[in-house]
């Protein structure tokens, strides 16, 4: 494996320091193999490592792979934001107010506006949702450990994309969602049935009262028991919430707790608005530097 290759290490998504999703991002890593880089993304074992391949643009964008520890991905949130707030930070000259990421779902815009020395908001254009089919009440109140009495019934349980499929399931209340604790075999036999193998649960009420939502996702299946942040979850509730208008209309603004069950309170910002032909889609929140290093 080709050594001195610099990586950082953020937050995204973080609350505080240390509460949010961390990522570590190699840059100028073209050299590795994807073989190589999937060996850094398990030895770094956060939910995903992203490498920036070159310092130099191609077609107006860096060039960017995503792994988890077991596999890569075409897309996710917030290894998204956290990338351009790197690449932003290290690699492009001058100040920078919007940094484009080539990845497998193709080009995504984050534009980003400093807080601080070491931290920034970001948000990110995601593609327009896909709402692929609804799923079965029962099986996914089975795997979360819940029964259909949990569930807020006056919406559909659905598959939906912006890049990465999630199952969105809306609860009545934060007690439904404090009381979802994964059934391993249940949930392996419903993803097995989907194309979506990870589950985001929301609920109305809140832990912190100006937050609007409060969220878990569940992705076992792709290694992670429970993410404190997920970006690319967000997005597709985001198009969900507005093609069911589950705040009344078809445009929102709102503020999404994430990771409070598992200790790391993280706070995502959300903006819809359906346009009839199509959802345009924002997520949004803070990126903190956390520590920098080199592979050897």
């Amino acid at each position: 494996m080709a050594g001195g290759l610099n990586f950082y290490i953020v937050d995204v998504f973080a609350k505080d320091k240390y509460t949010g999703n961390q990522l570590a991002v190699v840059i100028d890593a073209g050299s590795l193999s994807a073989e190589e880089m999937q060996r850094v993304a398990k030895e770094m074992n956060y939910s995903e490592t992203t490498f920036v391949l070159s310092s130099k643009m191609r077609d107006g964008g860096y060039d960017v792979r995503i792994f988890t520890p077991e596999q890569e991905l075409p897309f996710a949130g917030h290894p998204t934001l956290g990338t351009a707030y790197i690449i932003g930070r290290e690699i492009a000259t001058g100040p920078q107010s919007e940094v484009v990421l080539n990845l497998g779902v193709g080009q995504i815009p984050v534009s980003m506006a400093r807080t601080g020395e070491d931290e920034a908001i970001l948000w990110m254009r995601q593609v327009p949702p896909t709402f692929t089919r609804t799923v079965d009440a029962d099986a996914v109140a089975g795997a979360l450990g819940l029964t259909k009495a949990n569930i807020d019934d006056r919406y559909s349980i659905e598959e939906v994309s912006t890049g990465v499929p999630f199952i969105i399931v809306p609860l009545k209340g934060l007690e439904d969602l404090k009381r979802a604790r994964v059934s391993p075999e249940e949930y392996f036999r419903l993803v097995e049935t989907t194309c979506a193998k990870a589950i985001l649960v929301f609920s109305p009420e809140t832990y912190e009262e100006e937050n609007d939502l409060s969220v878990r996702v569940f992705a076992g299946y792709l290694g992670v028991p429970e993410d404190p942040a997920t970006g690319s979850a967000n997005g597709c509730l985001a198009g969900y919430l507005v093609k069911h208008r589950y705040f009344n209309k078809a445009r929102i603004d709102i503020r999404v707790e994430q990771g409070y069950a598992i200790g790391r309170p993280s706070l995502l910002l959300l903006r819809a608005e359906d346009m009839r032909q199509k959802i345009d889609i924002s997520v949004g929140g803070n990126v903190i530097m956390v520590a920098r290093g080199e592979l050897i």
